[in-house]
């Protein structure tokens, strides 16, 4: 049930040594970096972008806690190094729970209805309520007001992270069953 929940650390069953599982959840930080702070279309209140792509892979291979650490020292790394607004600890909890839900969603198992499980729920709970509610008190907008553009970027997000997760997981479950030693 723990492992199910947090994932292993390590222990030979999830990607080998613990140095192996260290260096593999740094690089999974840096990617989410690179693609959240470089790669995507920023604005105050809206960001497109593939950072997922970094959480959807810890997540697969790592789980919750682990995925979750990754999107929240991702966050935090991205926001020190390459500032683009205030720092809020509420947009580190939101990647947090991002990368938790995919690692909840896509450890150990990848097929379409966790995909879009994991989007959904990324999208319209963490995305569209939560960090919406973060943006209304970070800038002072009104929180009815920021919803509908908020919606929208829910709406183009969700098709491409669907097609993305799905055009990636072929090629991703191979890395992953190769990465991860005892796994067929």
């Amino acid at each position: 049930m723990f492992e199910k929940m947090f994932g292993t650390f390590g222990n030979g069953k999830n990607g080998g040594s613990p140095a192996r599982m260290i260096v593999m959840l740094a690089f999974f930080t840096a990617l989410y970096v690179v693609l959240e702070r470089f790669l995507s279309i920023n604005m105050w209140n809206m960001r497109i972008g593939f950072a997922f792509v970094a959480l959807a892979m810890s997540g697969m291979l790592y789980g919750p806690l682990a995925t979750g650490l990754v999107g929240a020292v991702g966050d935090i790394l991205g926001m020190l190094l390459f500032p683009t607004g205030p720092y809020f600890p509420g947009f580190t909890l939101n990647a947090f729970l991002t990368g938790a839900v995919f690692g909840l969603f896509l450890h150990d198992t990848i097929t379409v209805k966790r995909m879009i499980g994991a989007v959904a729920v990324n999208q319209l709970g963490l995305s569209l309520l939560l960090q919406t509610l973060w943006i209304s008190i970070t800038y002072g907008a009104p929180y009815a007001g920021l919803l509908p553009v908020r919606l929208t970027q829910c709406l183009v997000l969700i098709p491409i992270q669907l097609i993305t997760l799905q055009v990636l997981a072929r090629p991703l479950a191979a890395a992953v069953r190769r990465a991860t030693p005892g796994r067929a």
